[in-house]
């Protein structure tokens, strides 16, 4: 079993991705990030507008 390199807890044994915030691999417990702090200043993004989706002017959410 030594010979394989490890999967990394995926299920398809493919790389975990990195943290999406600083780069570094994932942490279990906080999945996908790779600590509490990386968390954090997602949900700190998201709260405050920075992922917002931008919209165009002038647009109908649903044309009839």
């Amino acid at each position: 079993m030594a010979d394989h390199p490890a999967n990394n807890g995926t299920a398809a044994g493919k790389p975990a991705k990195p943290c999406p915030i600083c780069g570094k691999p994932q942490a279990a417990a906080s999945k996908p990030f790779c600590s509490e702090r990386c968390r954090d200043v997602d949900l700190n993004r998201w709260l405050s507008g920075s992922y917002a989706i931008p919209a165009r002017d002038g647009e109908e959410e649903d044309p009839e």
